[in-house]
C-alpha cells in the first residue's frame, strides 16, 4: 500500500527574501549611510535588489561556489548581499575590517575571494594592501560612483551600477541545501583565523530554531536593530530571522557609540536590539546622561562575552528593558544557548531566578551540550562540577575551510575551548575561557566572577581580570580597572569590595587602574595584551622583595 509522501523543497536563503518580499514587502528597512543620514527601503527592494545582484555577478563570469568577499558595516547594501550572494549560490564571505591588514590579507587570499564589495570607510585600507589581494577579480564601493574612490583604486566597480545593469527578474538557480552559502573567519584564535562555512541548510535551521519564544522571538510587528556588526557571524542570524518574521529593520551603519545608538533607538522606535556587553555599556551612559527612557525597548539580546549581572538590574530595574544572555561562537552560527525561564522559576524568590538569569541558558532545540574532563570523561549535570564545555548539532561545524581534518572529538562533538557548568535542566554557566581561567594553587578562580564584581562597582566602567604568576601559587588574580570619568576610586576601595562576594583566596592580589582597556575585533577585552603587560608584576613585585632582604632563595 503506497502511504503518501511530503512535498521537498530544498531549505534556501533565496526562499527567505522570497517570502519576506511576497507577504511583507512594504515592511521598512531603516539603514544609516557611510557618509551621515538615513535611508528608507523595503524588504520588497532589497529582495529586487538581491536579484539585480545575482544577476549583474553571473553575467560578471561569478559561478556558483565562488566567494564574494564583503566589508561593509550593518546597512542596506549589505543586506542585499546578504541574499544576492547565496541566492545565486555563491558564498557570501563577511570580512571583519577591525582585523589587522595582515590578517585581511591572509583571509582573502585564504578564501580565494573572487570579488570584494566594500563600504566608502575602507577605500584606503583595501588601497593599502591591494597588490597583495591574490584572488581577486574584481573591486566594488557599496555606494553610488565616486571618482575619489575610483582614483584610489584602479578598476573599481559601483554597487549601485551593478543594480543599474542587473535583471530585477533574474530566477534563482536550484541550490541544494546542503552547499555553501556564507563563509565567516574565527577572531579568536591562535594562529591565522580558521574559516567556518555555512549551508544553505544550517543557516535556515539555525534561523528557524534561534527565533522560538525562547530564542529571539523576533514578530512581524518588532523594530529590530542588530548592532552586532553583519561582518560576525552573520549579525547572529538577525538578518535571516527578521526576513523569515517580516521584521522592521534598523541597520546602524559605522556609528555605534552609546550616543548615536539611544537617538536611533528613541527615533525608530526599536523593540529589540542584539550587541555585545561593551556596546550595552556605552548606551547605558548614554541613556543616563541625555535622560532618555529608551521606552519602545523591550529586550537586548547579549553575546560575545559574559553579561555583567549589574548591568542587567540597571537596564531592567531603571528603563524595564530584559536583557536576555545568549552564548555561541563562529563555529557555532553562532547561537547555542539563550536564557529563557522555566514555568516553575516564576515561584522563586527574586534572588535565584536573578542568579538563573544571569547565566548563558540553555541549549536551543537543534545543539547538545555536554561538560568532559581533561580526559574526555563526562561530568555531572549538578550545576556545580566544572568541566570543558562542548557542543555538536546541526549548526555547527564539522571541519574548518579548506581543511579535510575533523574539527570534532573522537565521538563527534566540538571543543568549545569554554570551562562550564550544566545543571539537570540544561542551564549553562560559562566559568571561564580555558586559556583565561586562574589556576592558584591548583584550585580554579573564575575571572568571570572576579570582573562582574568589579564592574558592578559604581565607580567603574569596565574590568577585566588575568592570570598573573606568582612564585608560590603558580598564578594569582589581578584586575585591570578602567574607572568611569572623574571617579575617585582606590585599589583598597575596590578590594573592599570583594568582600563576602567571593572566599577570600579569590580576592585579586592586586588592583591596575588603565585608562581604556584593549578591544578586539568583535568588541571583546584582549585579555593576551593584558596578560602580556601585567602577566609578571606579582612575580616581579616578589623578586623585588626578596632582593631587598637578600639572595633570592632557588
Amino acid at each position: 500500500m503506497f502511504l503518501g509522501r511530503m512535498m521537498m523543497q530544498p531549505l534556501s536563503i533565496a526562499s527567505l527574501i522570497d517570502h519576506a518580499a511576497r507577504y511583507h514587502g512594504g515592511t521598512e528597512i531603516v539603514s544609516a549611510l557611510t557618509e551621515g543620514g538615513f535611508e528608507r527601503t523595503t524588504w520588497a527592494q532589497v529582495a529586487e535588489n538581491a536579484r539585480r545582484l545575482a544577476s549583474a555577478l553571473a553575467r560578471r563570469g561569478m559561478a556558483p561556489g565562488d566567494r564574494i568577499g564583503t566589508l561593509a558595516w550593518n546597512n542596506r547594501r549589505h543586506l542585499e548581499l546578504y541574499f544576492g550572494v547565496p541566492g545565486a549560490g555563491m558564498v557570501c564571505h563577511t570580512l571583519n575590517p577591525r582585523l589587522a591588514p595582515d590578517q585581511l590579507v591572509y583571509i582573502v587570499n585564504h578564501a580565494d575571494d573572487r570579488m570584494l564589495f566594500l563600504d566608502r570607510t575602507f577605500v584606503s585600507l583595501v588601497a593599502a594592501v591591494r597588490d597583495r589581494l591574490e584572488t581577486l577579480r574584481g573591486l566594488v564601493l557599496m555606494g553610488p560612483r565616486d571618482e575619489e574612490a575610483a582614483a584610489a583604486l584602479p578598476g573599481l566597480l559601483f554597487h549601485d551600477e551593478l543594480l543599474a545593469e542587473g535583471d530585477p527578474g533574474f530566477a534563482w538557480p536550484q541550490v541544494e541545501e546542503t552547499a555553501p552559502a556564507s563563509l565567516c573567519y574565527t577572531s579568536g584564535t591562535t594562529g591565522n583565523p580558521k574559516g567556518v562555512l555555512y549551508t544553505h541548510r544550517s543557516t535556515l535551521l539555525h534561523a528557524l530554531s534561534a527565533n522560538q519564544p525562547d530564542g529571539m522571538g523576533v514578530g512581524a510587528a518588532d523594530s529590530v536593530m542588530p548592532v552586532v556588526p553583519m561582518f560576525h557571524v552573520n549579525a547572529w542570524g538577525l538578518p535571516h530571522i527578521t526576513a523569515l518574521t517580516g521584521a522592521r529593520l534598523v541597520m546602524p551603519g559605522p556609528r555605534l557609540d552609546g550616543d548615536s545608538l539611544a537617538r536611533l533607538i528613541d527615533d525608530e522606535r526599536v523593540t529589540l536590539a542584539a550587541g555585545v556587553p561593551t556596546i550595552w555599556m556605552g548606551l547605558l551612559n548614554a541613556l543616563e546622561a541625555s535622560g532618555s527612557r529608551a521606552e519602545s525597548l523591550k529586550r537586548m539580546v547579549v553575546g560575545g562575552s559574559a553579561l555583567p549581572p549589574s548591568m542587567r538590574a540597571v537596564f531592567r530595574d531603571r528603563y524595564g528593558v530584559e536583557l536576555i544572555h545568549a552564548w555561541g561562537m563562529t563555529e557555532t552560527s553562532p547561537l547555542g544557548t539563550m536564557n529563557a525561564p522555566l514555568a516553575r522559576h516564576a515561584a522563586l524568590p527574586a534572588a535565584e531566578r536573578d542568579r538563573i538569569g544571569n547565566g548563558q541558558g540553555r541549549p536551543l532545540y537543534g545543539v547538545e551540550l555536554r561538560i568532559v574532563d581533561a580526559e574526555g570523561h563526562l561530568l555531572p549535570q549538578d550545576g556545580e562540577t566544572q568541566g570543558e564545555l562542548q557542543i555538536r548539532g546541526h549548526w555547527v561545524v564539522e571541519s574548518y575551510f579548506g581543511q579535510e581534518k575533523s574539527a570534532l572529538t573522537y565521538d563527534g562533538w566540538f571543543d568549545t575551548g569554554d570551562i562550564a557548568t550544566l545543571d539537570p535542566d540544561g542551564y549553562m554557566v560559562i566559568r571561564d575561557r580555558a586559556k583565561d581561567i586562574i589556576k592558584s594553587g591548583g584550585e580554579w578562580i573564575s575571572t568571570v566572577d572576579l570582573e562582574n564584581i568589579a564592574i558592578s562597582h559604581p565607580k567603574v566602567a569596565n574590568a577585566a581580570a588575568i592570570a598573573a604568576r606568582h612564585p608560590k601559587w603558580d598564578e594569582r588574580p589581578v584586575v585591570c580597572v578602567q574607572k568611569r570619568p572623574q571617579a575617585d576610586l582606590t585599589e583598597a576601595e575596590l578590594l573592599a569590595h570583594y568582600d563576602g562576594k567571593v572566599p577570600r583566596w579569590q580576592v585579586p592580589d592586586k588592583v591596575i587602574f588603565v585608562e581604556t582597556l584593549p578591544l578586539g575585533a568583535t568588541g571583546k577585552v584582549v585579555k593576551a595584551r593584558l596578560r602580556e603587560e601585567y602577566g609578571d608584576v606579582l612575580w616581579d613585585e616578589a623578586m623585588a622583595a626578596l632582593q631587598g632582604e637578600g639572595p633570592a632563595q632557588p
